[in-house]
């Protein structure tokens, strides 16, 4: 048995020694193809580059060209207008969106343009007082007269005319005017009155006549005026004392026609609503304005009508 296991070890071993003396002459690791001549033929590789000149960036339409290249370099002109860069058919587009140079002092237009910083030291009665004044200025500037409106208002529209001598004594106006249209309320005709007339008439309006009608109908429209200045005594009366429209003091409205159409009429509303309560808040707010103001229940010669005139008595204004 012993020599039996020695033979059987005796082979292994030489099968071993032979298998390691036997070992194959060429590697296992991947070979050159036939036809290479190095590793860095394989290594290589060439990727094409496809290059089409027609998607370069394009000038935009109306953009001219840009000057050849100076064979010095020269400093950059600064930009004077973006108009090239922009097309005209884009719509919505006006101007250029590249930043453009400031200017010329800037700094200095900015500071001019910009409100008076408050002096240093300042009491809340003096800002009061400095920004009081500030803001009449403003409604003084506001308030010049534009061409075509009379009286020192741009609100009050017409033109001056000549001096007006009376053909009875007491009658004529030094100062006349001609009126069309007081604070965008027109005339249904041209009110020949003195300034003082034309200014007591705009303060009714805006505190009157606009209050009093408010979005009905779409607001005020017009105002019918049948009478303004008139040589002539009161009431026509024989012997009577000279009107005050014959002064330019005095207009007389019977009517006030609003922007759909319709008109609220002195004679047919002043006893029926709903334009009652109207006409007579608007008969109220002129008792202040003008100094005497004659409606339907004063006499009988104002039923169709407001009389309204700057007269001033002693006792105050005369209202009925």
């Amino acid at each position: 048995m012993l020599r039996a296991g020695t033979y059987a070890f005796l082979a292994v071993i030489t099968l071993v020694q032979g298998g390691q003396a036997n070992a194959p002459a060429t590697s296992l690791i991947p070979q050159l193809r036939p036809g290479s001549s190095s590793l860095d033929a394989v290594r290589t590789t060439t990727v094409p580059v496809f290059y089409n000149a027609s998607i370069r960036p394009q000038l935009r339409p109306g953009t001219a060209p840009a000057a050849a290249p100076a064979t010095q370099a020269a400093a950059p002109a600064p930009v004077a207008s973006t108009a090239g860069f922009v097309s005209a058919s884009v719509p919505g587009v006006s101007r250029s969106l590249i930043p453009q140079l400031r200017p010329a002092n800037l700094s200095t237009r900015v500071a001019q343009a910009s409100p008076a910083a408050a002096p240093e030291g300042e009491t809340r009665a003096e800002r009061r007082r400095r920004e009081r004044a500030e803001r009449q200025a403003e409604r003084a500037r506001s308030n010049q007269p534009r061409r075509g409106s009379v009286c020192g208002d741009r609100a009050i529209r017409g033109e001056q005319v000549a001096s007006i001598a009376g053909t009875q004594r007491g009658c004529g106006v030094s100062s006349p005017v001609r009126i069309t249209e007081v604070d965008g309320v027109t005339l249904s005709s041209p009110a020949t009155i003195n300034c003082d007339t034309a200014q007591a008439l705009k303060t009714w309006i805006n505190e009157g006549v606009r209050p009093a009608v408010g979005r009905l109908g779409g607001g005020v429209e017009s105002l019918r005026v049948v009478a303004s200045y008139s040589c002539r005594t009161r009431n026509n009366q024989p012997g009577a004392r000279i009107s005050e429209h014959g002064k330019g003091n005095a207009i007389d409205i019977a009517g006030i026609r609003l922007q759909n159409g319709v008109e609220i009429s002195v004679l047919n509303g002043w006893r029926e609503n709903p334009q009652r309560q109207m006409l007579r808040n608007m008969h109220r707010a002129a008792c202040g304005p003008f100094g005497t103001v004659l409606g339907p229940d004063s006499d009988r010669y104002h039923q169709d009508h407001f009389h309204f005139d700057v007269a001033r008595h002693r006792s105050g204004a005369y209202c009925r």
